[in-house]
């Protein structure tokens, strides 16, 4: 019999790559998606449509909606990747942050444990790097102390905990996936990687003027999301439940994205000033293109993430380094150089529409 697996937030970047990694593997996918009268389906439309992936509403502040599905699919594993992601949103809203990124995973291992699946259905919990905080070591592992330092984090950090208290109390087969920054081309637009390719691809083409950022000194240990959904995979297959560090090793500064980027789009960026001085400027024309805002800085903000995946490459034999920093950054500079130049095609076909419209009415 063909395995089950149930992904809550299918319909994003990591939803999407894992449920194309798993039908690959012969799974059946079930994706959890929220109702809305908005449609958020892009990333997974090219999968509907095949039979062994279906799509069920549910929201992980629902615990009963969470129970139907949970007791109606019976799924052999469960990944959590659900969450409101956005680490300036959680200051925002900290309370739905809380509600969401919190107590959603209690409810979800609340629905395996009295649907009667706790015995045969393996969970992962897709937790994050912003645990570490206000770091107190680099790099972080497994053992490194947690200091969380915005609402997002900390709802985080009661998922992780809860996970590895329904793991020691029920003896569920409960995991924490511990990823640090991963990207791709389908990342959300208001994260500052795919916010510096999209417009660095837009002022190449000229339909940006510039760019603002906020602390470009915040250093982070980028990898690729479609990598990454195989280690969470390989943590569900493991002998035993454990928790994992999902991390390249490797480290960068948002100023560094921010220059290959630029790279990539066929601008060769220098930076001079410092602070909310800093600024980005265009060595062939002398134009500044990228300036700081300190609107964009957090209220508190973590400024040191590198991961050592030392524990994953050793049990789990994952190869943190598949995809390097600078394929990553091409990859996504790529994607949207096309996205803006088709963006840029579709404006000028729906000018001369318009203006062929207006002949039509004027005789």
């Amino acid at each position: 019999m063909k395995k089950k697996a149930l992904i809550t937030g299918v319909t994003g970047q990591d939803g999407s790559y894992l449920s194309e990694f798993l039908l690959e593997k012969g799974y059946d996918v079930h994706g959890l998606i929220r109702r809305s009268s908005v449609d958020f389906r892009q990333r997974i439309a090219h999968l509907e449509g095949n039979p062994n992936f279906h799509l069920h509403y549910g929201d992980l502040t629902d615990s009963s909606g969470l129970i139907a599905v949970i007791g109606e699919v019976r799924p052999d594993e469960i990944y959590n990747l659900a969450a409101q992601s956005h680490v300036q949103v959680s200051f925002d809203s900290p309370e739905y942050t809380a509600d969401t990124d919190a107590v959603g995973v209690l409810r979800i291992l609340e629905a395996v444990r009295v649907t009667g699946q706790k015995d045969n259905c393996r969970i992962y919990q897709a937790s994050t790097s912003e645990l570490y905080g206000k770091v107190e070591e680099v790099p972080q592992n497994e053992e490194t102390p947690f200091h969380p330092y915005s609402p997002y984090a900390v709802a985080k950090q009661y998922g992780y905990w809860i996970v590895k208290e329904y793991r020691d109390a029920y003896g569920m087969f409960a995991c924490n996936g511990i990823l640090f920054n991963h990207e791709s081309e389908r990342r959300g637009e208001t994260f500052v990687t795919r916010k510096i390719t999209l417009a660095a691809s837009r002022i190449a083409q000229g339909k940006q003027d510039k760019l603002y950022l906020g602390n470009m000194s915040s250093l982070r240990d980028w990898g690729y999301a479609k990598d990454y959904v195989e280690c969470m995979w390989l943590i569900l297959q493991n002998e035993k439940p454990d928790d994992f560090v999902i991390a390249t090793g490797v480290q960068h500064s948002v100023r560094e994205f921010a220059q290959l980027a630029f790279k990539y789009a066929g601008i060769d960026l220098e930076f001079t000033g410092e602070g909310a001085d800093e600024k980005g400027i265009d060595k062939a024309s002398g134009r500044v293109l990228v300036e700081v805002n300190p609107d964009f800085y957090r209220p508190t903000d973590v400024v040191n993430l590198l991961g050592d995946p030392a524990k994953a490459k050793r049990i789990l034999g994952w190869n943190p380094q598949k995809t390097s920093f600078d394929e990553l950054v091409h990859l996504m500079v790529e994607h949207d150089m096309r996205q803006v130049a088709q963006e840029r095609a579709s404006e000028h076909v729906t000018f001369n529409l318009e203006e062929y419209l207006e002949r039509g009415v004027k005789k």
